[in-house]
This record gives C-alpha cells, sequence and structure tokens, in this order.
C-alpha cells in the first residue's frame, strides 16, 4: 500500500501547509432603507458615488451610502434595471440598460434621454452596454444593437447572433480590442469591433442535468432556456472566463480552448455573474452567495447576506459590492480574516474516520488493490512450472479373426468356425513443461495492460476521496460559523453534508458512515 500512503502524505502536507486561507468577509449594508436592488456600480474614480437601481427606479449616493436620491424613473410596465456602465474615456457619462430601452446621462445622472428603444416588446429590453468611443453595443432580449455615432442611429446585428438574449458583453479597452458576448446559444468573439462575429464556445442544452435549471423559482424565465450565464475578460488579453449553469470555465488563448475550473466548494454551479479582481482572484455570485476562487478551490464570503442576490461590482480601491433583495452590501477585501488552521483541522479530524481507513475502504469496494496484480504475476509464474495434462483414450475396432478348432468328436457344433475377435481399448497420458515460461511469459503483457488500467482507475477513486473527504470537512466548518438566522444557508449547507456523506458511502460500501456511527457512540460512552 505504498501508493496509498504517498497520496494520503501529498494531501496532507497540502492542508497543513496552507496555514492561511481567506474565510469571510465583514460586510456592511449601505443600501438603508432601500430594497430589492438589482443592480449597483461604482464611480471609477470615487468610490462614495455609487449609482444602484431598484425597479422603476436608478438611485444615487454621494457620500458612500449614507443618504440616498432618486435620479431617474421609469414610468411603464417593464421597469427592470439590467445594467449601469460608465464610459471609460468619460467619467461623467454613463449609460442604464432598463426594460424601457437604454438611457444616458452627461453629467453623472443629473439629466437623462433615452438613446434606444426596441421596435418590439424583447427589442426594447436592454440587458447589458459596451462603449467603445463613440460605438455603442446594447444588447437585448432579441439581439445585438450597434451604433456607430454615439447613438444617433442603431442597427441590428443579424449574423450569427440574430434575435440571440444577449446576457453581456466586455472587452479590455485598454490593451485590445477583442470584444466577447455571451448569449444564450453561445459565447461570441469579434476582432474587428463587431463587424463580424465568430462563435467560439455553444453549449450542448440538451446535456444541461435533467431539472438543474429548475430547481430554483426565483431564476429568470429567460435564463433558463439557456446554459450561458456571464462572459469576462481578464487583463491578460488572452485570457478570458465565461459563467454557466455548470460553473465557471477558461481560456487562455482567447477562446480557441476552454478548460472548466473546480467546482469544489461551491454551494450551487450556476455563477450569475462574476469578477477577476487585480490579484488573480474570482469573485462568482450565485443567486444565494459570494464565493472566491483562489488557490483552485472555491471559498464562501457572503455569511452575514440574506435575500437573493443579483449583482456584484468591484471598485478601484478593493471594496465588492452586492446587489440583493435585502439591500447593497459592502465589504473591504482587505479584510479577508485569515487563521492559523492546525488546531481547528485537529479538532474536526478527531471526530471523522481517518483518511487512510476510508481509502483502504474504497480500494477493497472496487477490488483495486495493488495485491491483486501482484497475486497475479506469481500465478502466471507458476504457471510455468506446472505440466500441461494431456489425456487420450479409444477403442481399437481392426478385425482380428481366428479359427476355433473345437473339439475332435464327430458331429459336435462349432468345431472348425472363423470367430471375430474382441475390441481392444487404447489409453494414453501425456506430460508436457514449456521451460521457457519460466524466463518469459506471455501472460505479462496482459498483466502489464490490466495493471495500467487498475492504477488509473485506483488513483481516480483515491482522488474522489480524497476530495469529497476535505470538501465535508470544509463545509461542516463553514455551517459551524452561520448565524442562527442564515436560515436557507444552513439548510443548503446541511445538505452538502449529506450529499458528500452519501457520496463517500458509495465508494466505500457505507463504510464512512459506519465509522461515523462508531466514533459517536464512542464519544457518548
Amino acid at each position: 500500500m505504498n501508493k496509498l500512503t504517498v497520496c494520503f502524505t501529498v494531501v496532507w502536507i497540502c492542508i497543513m501547509v496552507k496555514v492561511a486561507v481567506a474565510q469571510d468577509l465583514i460586510w456592511d449594508n449601505i443600501g438603508r432603507e432601500n430594497f430589492n436592488l438589482q443592480v449597483v456600480q461604482v464611480h471609477p474614480q470615487d468610490s462614495k458615488i455609487i449609482f444602484a437601481g431598484v425597479p422603476g427606479n436608478i438611485i444615487k449616493t454621494t457620500d458612500a451610502g449614507k443618504s440616498w436620491r432618486n435620479i431617474l424613473s421609469i414610468w411603464s410596465g417593464a421597469r427592470n434595471i439590467n445594467a449601469i456602465v460608465f464610459n471609460q474615456e468619460n467619467a461623467n457619462i454613463l449609460y442604464a440598460a432598463t426594460d424601457n430601452g437604454l438611457y444616458r446621462s452627461k453629467d453623472l445622472g443629473g439629466h437623462w434621454e433615452r438613446i434606444f428603444r426596441g421596435k418590439s416588446y424583447l427589442e426594447n429590453q436592454c440587458t447589458s452596454i459596451l462603449v467603445i468611443d463613440n460605438t455603442l453595443f446594447v444588447g437585448t432580449k432579441a439581439g445585438l444593437f450597434i451604433s456607430r455615432d454615439a447613438g444617433r442611429f442603431w442597427y441590428k446585428e443579424n449574423g450569427r447572433i440574430g434575435s440571440n438574449l444577449i446576457l453581456n458583453i466586455d472587452a479590455n479597452l485598454k490593451f485590445s480590442r477583442i470584444i466577447y458576448l455571451a448569449a444564450s446559444s453561445g459565447v461570441f468573439k469579434s476582432l474587428d469591433t463587431g463587424n463580424t462575429w465568430e462563435l467560439i464556445f455553444a453549449p450542448n442544452l440538451s446535456r444541461i442535468d435533467a431539472g438543474e435549471l429548475l430547481l430554483d423559482e426565483n431564476k429568470d424565465e429567460d435564463r433558463k432556456s439557456s446554459d450561458i450565464r456571464y462572459v469576462k475578460v481578464s487583463k491578460d488579453i488572452d485570457l478570458v472566463y465565461f459563467s454557466s449553469a455548470k460553473g465557471i470555465y477558461k481560456s487562455l488563448d482567447q477562446g480557441k480552448t476552454w478548460e472548466k475550473l473546480t467546482e469544489y466548494g461551491l454551494l450551487n454551479r450556476d455563477i450569475r455573474m462574476f469578477h477577476l479582481s487585480g490579484d488573480g482572484r474570482i469573485f462568482a455570485l450565485t443567486y444565494s452567495g459570494v464565493f472566491i476562487y483562489q488557490d483552485e478551490h472555491w471559498i464562501e464570503a457572503s455569511f452575514g447576506i440574506t435575500g437573493n442576490l443579483n449583482y456584484l461590482v468591484l471598485d478601484h480601491q478593493d471594496n465588492i459590492y452586492i446587489a440583493g433583495e435585502k439591500g447593497i452590501f459592502k465589504s473591504r477585501l482587505k479584510n479577508l480574516s485569515t487563521f492559523k488552521r492546525q488546531e481547528l483541522l485537529y479538532d474536526y479530524l478527531k471526530h471523522e474516520p481517518k483518511i487512510r481507513d476510508v481509502q483502504l475502504a474504497a480500494v477493497k469496494f472496487a477490488e483495486v488493490s495493488p495485491d491483486k496484480i501482484s497475486q497475479w504475476r506469481k500465478q502466471a509464474a507458476l504457471k510455468a512450472v506446472l505440466p500441461q495434462l494431456r489425456m487420450g483414450a479409444g477403442r481399437n475396432t481392426t478385425d482380428l479373426w481366428h479359427w476355433e478348432s473345437g473339439s475332435s468328436a464327430i458331429g459336435q457344433s462349432g468345431d472348425d468356425l472363423l470367430r471375430r475377435g474382441r475390441d481392444s481399448i487404447d489409453w494414453d497420458v501425456t506430460l508436457s513443461w514449456d521451460l521457457g515460461e519460466l524466463i518469459w511469459n506471455d501472460d505479462q503483457t496482459g498483466i502489464d495492460v490490466r495493471s495500467k488500467l487498475m492504477v488509473e482507475l485506483r488513483n481516480d477513486i483515491l482522488d474522489q476521496v480524497n476530495k469529497l473527504y476535505f470538501e465535508r470537512l470544509r463545509v461542516k466548518q463553514e455551517l459551524d460559523n452561520l448565524a442562527i438566522e442564515d436560515r436557507n444557508k444552513r439548510f443548503d449547507k446541511e445538505l452538502k453534508v449529506e450529499e458528500l456523506t452519501a457520496s463517500l458511502d458509495s465508494l466505500t460500501a457505507g463504510y464512512y458512515s459506519e465509522q461515523l456511527h462508531i466514533l459517536a457512540i464512542n464519544e457518548q460512552g
């Protein structure tokens, strides 16, 4: 079991070396009396100036949330505020994408004008906005609209994008003019400022887990029909991410190839939107939590936030803002707490079966023990010592005739007759040895192939066991840190613990739960 020991040692060292990890953020609700916030945006140079959207209104604060005032009211039936974006060349200009068209203000929200309105109900529902010089890109629920003259004249992109639901648009304007667009049918890229578009990722919508998009009643109906959620470009022009109902994907070559980030630590892999910090961390938003991706795993950072969450944004001073059902929550990233893990880890481990015992149980249940291969090799070597036994038997049917002379008496019957003799039975036994197999046995080749496959299978099983085991410890620790009033999150985490327990039981034939029960009895005794 040397390989098992090495595997366990590596996992243990990785955990013990990480003596400090991000745990949770301290959140302050700066929304005051405002609720059901749909979007939030911070001035790129002055973090005290914040804009937010509630159904039918855009509100503004100039004192970091101490007081708010209404600066735009929408009186139509479609009142959702979907995005607020600043002009990167002129921070006094901002745009608001609403369900009643696109609005623009040239004086930080003092005055507004509607510069785009679609011809249909869906075209009128603007979801996102990107500004490049005098070119405006507006995503709607019925396609993409482009203006090359700062909003005077608009035309619809009728190419590959067509009338897709546009979810968001992003570009790294400092280093590149490559535009990325997330639509219901996939992720698109344009190298020529929107003249042509290339589909760089097309999800197989039929492969979405059954019922996965229908579990959350709070999700938008339009999003349920699509796997895609959000796209974001890094400061590295070759690095781009997009989120989906199944997690976040990363590309290191401008979308030519994609790899999926790990899901470990996510309570809900349906990432609504996300942002990238300057130090490479990813801040992801689900409908019920905020998660930070670092060191190749996710950590929840939304303890203390209640209600459904709708929007996430970072500012230039390392502050993070969340717009949600209960208000606007703000926290400073530098407040990420750190702590020594050894004592806390030992406290949790003493209530769990040892990881090596769980590994051995999984290996035994899957019948992938290294001893199995060793036994096969010994038996193959003994094959050359044992002889090959062959036995044969048959009847000799050759006709044998002889004269029966009989007695000399006159008239005696049977005298001087030609008679047929009895058949003879032949048999043989043969023993043979192939002594060359003592040096090389052809069966060894087959064993080598099976050994390779078994090692791969065993490593996959051990990898699953390790991840599930330590993920369960992490979720238990997060569960213990939850406030009593966080009932929804408590339920999610308790459900996650049970899910991980069931997964470990399926790999160990129930050994994990059996050992938990034994440990609980011993503690009570």
